[in-house]
């Protein structure tokens, strides 16, 4: 087990390396420059020069990647070209929200999903079953960006019972109040994102657990009495979560992929809109800050879904030969 998280975390750490040192050259590697960006028409030509550089931005492209590799392995991610601050503490402002979204849609999937798999599964093959195979079928056919602009047409234009966008309405207000307009301005982001993942959730459950009800030890535990409630709940349930499970965080990336097309449509104020805003300002520091949180993320979660997976069916000898 411990050499097996060794070698994990190893990789881990080899997979965020290769993917920061690629967002690094990637970004430098668009077609404008943040020189344009950040100087105005007014500063003098000698005050433009001091402030590219004061950015590094003069230099040739192999001698920023040092210094860059020696500030991050010191903790700096450097400063915001646009915003002017640390972009560790940018990040930090707005990571919270990008939580509170996957949270939301990460309740949403298992919530929904398993229980909806489990009761297809169980009338396989009758209205009950086919209905859900429909709605699995459109909804991991849906384009993300589609079912977002629906939404947002249909609840907030159309009928007007939901917010355009943003994570509050202003003023910013207090206690119970602004929990409720938080909560009522997350509904949408949360559907948008959830539908495909929430799709998967539920074919992989109805799949696993079809499969799980034709074992040898399913008919052993109705013969010793137990009724199918009991069955499905202490028996089946578990080996059927283990496709669900891998899926759901292999769908992690995708997740967090997605959470950038739902918080700009939103205008929710994640890491996912920092972004966009970064890529339209070609702040360079807070996208190659954003991309070290998403690689780390990623990493982590499949790393959990790994033990989640071996716990769920003890077959499974982590680092074993």
């Amino acid at each position: 087990m411990s050499r097996y998280l060794i070698r994990r975390i190893l990789r881990g750490l080899l997979t965020i390396f290769i993917s920061v040192s690629l967002t690094f050259f990637i970004v430098r590697a668009m077609p404008s420059d943040p020189v344009s960006l950040m100087v105005s028409p007014q500063m003098t030509p000698e005050a433009q020069q001091a402030m590219i550089e004061a950015y590094g931005l003069d230099q040739p492209l192999l001698v920023q990647y040092g210094k860059f590799l020696v500030q991050l392995f010191q903790g700096n991610l450097g400063t915001s070209f646009s915003k002017h601050i640390p972009v560790t503490e940018y990040l930090l402002q707005r990571l919270p929200w990008t939580l509170m979204l996957l949270g939301a849609v990460m309740v949403l999937v298992l919530g929904i999903g398993i229980p909806v798999g489990v009761f297809a599964a169980r009338h396989r093959g009758k209205w009950g079953d086919r209905v859900v195979s429909v709605m699995v079928t459109l909804g991991i056919s849906v384009f993300i960006p589609f079912i977002s602009f629906l939404l947002l047409y249909l609840f907030a234009f159309r009928f007007k019972v939901m917010p355009t966008g943003g994570a509050y309405t202003p003023p910013k207000g207090e206690g119970l109040s602004y929990v409720l307009d938080v909560a009522k301005h997350l509904v949408l982001p949360t559907v948008a994102l959830a539908v495909t993942n929430l799709a998967n959730a539920v074919m992989y459950t109805r799949n696993g657990m079809i499969d799980v009800l034709h074992e040898d030890y399913i008919r052993t535990a109705y013969s010793k009495g137990n009724n199918e409630k009991q069955v499905i709940l202490h028996h089946a349930l578990k080996n059927a979560m283990i496709p669900t499970v891998t899926v759901i965080g292999l769908q992690i990336g995708v997740m967090v992929g997605g959470a950038v097309v739902t918080e700009t449509v939103f205008s929710w104020p994640g890491v996912g809109r920092l972004i966009y805003d970064a890529v339209n300002a070609l702040d360079y520091p807070v996208l190659q800050g954003a991309f070290l949180l998403l690689a780390v993320a990623v990493v982590v979660m499949n790393l959990i879904t790994d033990l989640v997976v071996a716990w769920l069916d003890p077959r499974i000898k982590l680092g074993g030969k």
